[in-house]
């Protein structure tokens, strides 16, 4: 409950300040994917007419979007040994599970293994 009041109160004001930048700043901005082009060269009229505000959400947007990729290829390893240990503990437990079968000990269970915990059998 603490982390979701916490949160409103980053997120709200954020979310005002980012809404107030907008409205500051919709004036158009010229804007020309040509990176060869020389300043002289550049005219006004060939770029394309953009809000500024939507120019930076934009490049923001590109942004978080490259972190959260680059987060994911680095991540990647520790994915990759999750899965072998996950695999490695299904077939323990089906080995183990194998085991009880054969010797005619009880199935476990949740309630067995606190028994045991325990000691009350």
């Amino acid at each position: 409950m603490v982390k979701k009041i916490i949160g409103w109160l980053v997120l709200v004001p954020l979310c005002l300040a980012l809404i107030a930048f907008a409205l500051a700043n919709r004036h158009l901005v010229a804007v020309n994917l040509n990176p060869f082009a020389a300043p002289a060269q550049l005219d006004p009229a060939t770029g394309y007419g953009i809000p500024l505000f939507v120019v930076l959400y934009i490049v923001l947007l590109i942004g978080v979007l490259m972190g959260g990729i680059a987060t994911w290829f680095a991540q990647s390893e520790h994915r990759r040994r999750e899965r072998h240990w996950r695999k490695e503990t299904q077939i323990l437990t089906t080995e183990v599970e194998t085991l009880r079968r054969r010797s005619g000990e009880r199935p476990a269970s949740p309630a067995n293994d606190l028994d045991d915990l325990l000691e009350l059998r």
